[in-house]
């Protein structure tokens, strides 16, 4: 990979995506090196001709599923699922208990583990109470691989191990062999999954009172984030609750939410 090559394709992610790859030459050239060559490509601009002019979106699609990293797993910072049963669940029952209505999107899906968690813990802290609320989960991504993989609910044995028995039991059923366990149709109802690129206008016509952006801001540089942050505060509702990864910050000195706690922010009350 020439480092025009490099320029090329790490400019082309930042225009369409927000995605960051200018100091991750090698990461990018490990990824996509076996991919070009299996292609038939005689180079990687040969391979980017073919992308920009695939009028489908499909080979662009696959561009970022190969370069962006679907890496998530059940249990993951179990810490923000603790604070959120123990702290806000309670607190927005008590606020939505006419309307009894909560928006929640998960902005970076991957492959289905944090939404059918989301959805798993909201079925136990409801209990009973459930069937007469809405606390269906919006579950986007701009890898639609991954989504593909989310959607049909299929997980290894090794990979829901983590999860608590009762919530095995009662939220996932065994496939012959018992190798593998599937979402069962009550969790999957509750997660509408869709693909949604983080840098287009947000469409969206409520407002959020939880969003989950955990781990994916990792790719942008400060100004995308600092612009992301913004458009997440707009379309949350006053006393709603942001959480992003714990290894990731934002900068509250342009984006006015509340610190709770690390990782987890608050847009405080009155606030539009």
């Amino acid at each position: 990979m020439t480092e025009e090559e490099f320029r090329r394709i790490y400019r082309f992610l930042k225009a369409r995506y927000g995605i960051d790859m200018s100091r991750k030459k090698e990461i990018m050239q490990g990824r996509l090196e076996n991919y070009v060559r299996a292609g038939g490509y005689q180079s990687f601009s040969d391979y980017m001709n073919a992308v920009e002019s695939d009028f489908t979106g499909k080979m662009e699609r696959e561009l970022v599923n190969i370069l962006t990293t679907n890496h998530t797993f059940f249990m993951r910072e179990f810490e923000h699922f603790d604070y959120l049963r123990s702290k806000v669940l309670p607190k927005l029952k008590r606020k939505e208990e006419r309307k009894r209505d909560l928006c929640i999107w998960c902005g970076a899906a991957s492959t289905g583990q944090e939404p059918y968690m989301l959805a798993m813990l909201l079925k136990d802290f409801f209990g009973l109470e459930h069937e007469k609320w809405d606390t269906k989960i919006l579950a986007t991504d701009v890898a639609v691989e991954a989504l593909q993989y989310a959607t049909a609910g299929i997980y290894d044995k090794e990979q829901i191990d983590p999860l608590p028995e009762p919530w095995k039991r009662r939220f996932l059923r065994p496939l012959a062999g018992g190798m593998q366990y599937e979402i069962t149709r009550e969790i999957k109802d509750e997660v509408l999954f869709r693909q949604f690129n983080l840098m287009d206008v947000f469409p969206f016509k409520r407002k959020m009172h939880i969003v989950f952006l955990r781990n994916v801001m990792i790719y942008f540089d400060k100004d995308t984030k600092r612009q992301l942050m913004q458009k997440v505060y707009d379309i949350m509702e006053p006393g709603g609750y942001l959480f992003i990864g714990r290894t990731e910050t934002i900068d509250r000195s342009s984006t006015p939410f509340e610190l709770i706690q690390p990782s987890i922010f608050r847009k405080q009350e009155g606030k539009k």
